[in-house]
């Protein structure tokens, strides 16, 4: 319990340093976390006589929910979960079936449709991190599959990689449910909200920790924000291009491949390809000079 309220404490300290003041949570869960907080300081003094340690426990707890000042949404606070010990692949296996169970993640996926894990090379020196999956993704699966996926794996290729050679993950594992007009006909695909953000990214991060890559890229708005969290910025072009740091790996954050399908300019790619020979040069991956005068 107490490891459980330090990731949330700490977690809730980097969303604060980042500008936030509120985070989104039901107010179920919230009363849940009070709960689990009362019977644990409960239990701690029952059973461990040492004041120093029960009253350091007890400050851990309660500054959990403190620090939680908290508006009511539909979104509980973010999972918190352990894997087995294992090879990668195993650990990879298990996340998934956490996920599969996660009554949010159940609630979340639409009938017919399918929850979107991780692919790739578990081994992989680069792992890209992609906004949050649409129509095709949550048929299929898998992250970028649709228009920007195909993108990407040219640019993936432009790099001497193969989509198989690297590891692609998504800032959520299900489609956020498209708005509705006033017909009440729904959107195309919309904006992860900053609760789905901040419940979505352990998920996120156990993955990257799993495959443990030589660097990290953040395509897109939605993933930096969630990694550096929200309202860390005003605008995407205001951290893209620069080095990071994300557990403990360097991470790049640049445009998502649906921007160049928008604006389709030389300058536009010429700009990502940039930041992915940055990306290369930080693998240690070889640059040719056709590479280096090369724009997707």
């Amino acid at each position: 319990m107490l490891t459980a309220l330090h990731v949330l404490t700490d977690e809730l300290r980097r969303i604060k340093a980042s500008g936030v003041s509120t985070v989104d949570v039901s107010e179920d869960s919230l009363q849940a976390l009070r709960s689990a907080v009362e019977a644990h300081v409960s239990q701690l003094k029952r059973d461990t006589p040492v004041a120093p340690k029960v009253e350091a426990e007890v400050v851990v707890a309660k500054e959990a929910v403190a620090t939680s000042k908290l508006k009511n949404v539909s979104f509980p606070v973010a999972p918190y979960f352990t894997l087995p010990e294992g090879s990668k692949a195993e650990k990879l296996k298990a996340l998934e079936q956490i996920m599969l169970e996660d009554p949010v993640t159940k609630a979340q996926i639409k009938p017919g449709k399918r929850m979107v894990f991780g692919c790739g090379d578990v081994d992989a020196k680069i792992l890209f991190i992609g906004d949050a999956p649409g129509i095709e993704e949550e048929e299929k699966g898998e992250p970028f599959v649709g228009p920007a996926g195909q993108l990407l794996d040219r640019m993936i290729v432009g790099m001497g990689l193969t989509r198989a050679s690297v590891y692609l993950a998504s800032v959520l594992h299900f489609r956020p449910e498209p708005a509705s007009n006033a017909e009440g006909e729904q959107a195309a695909n919309r904006t992860p909200t900053p609760a789905e953000l901040v419940y979505c990214m352990p998920y996120v991060k156990a993955q990257i920790e799993v495959v443990k890559p030589t660097v990290v890229v953040a395509l897109g708005s939605s993933v930096a924000q969630g990694i550096l969290g929200p309202g860390s910025f005003k605008a995407l072009g205001d951290v893209r291009g620069q080095w990071k740091e994300y557990c403990s790996i360097p991470l790049l954050v640049t445009y998502h491949p649906s921007y160049i399908l928008r604006n389709s300019s030389n300058k536009s790619k010429r700009m990502i390809w940039d930041d992915l020979l940055k990306v290369m040069e930080q693998a240690k991956l070889p640059i040719s000079e056709k590479q280096k005068a090369y724009f997707l």
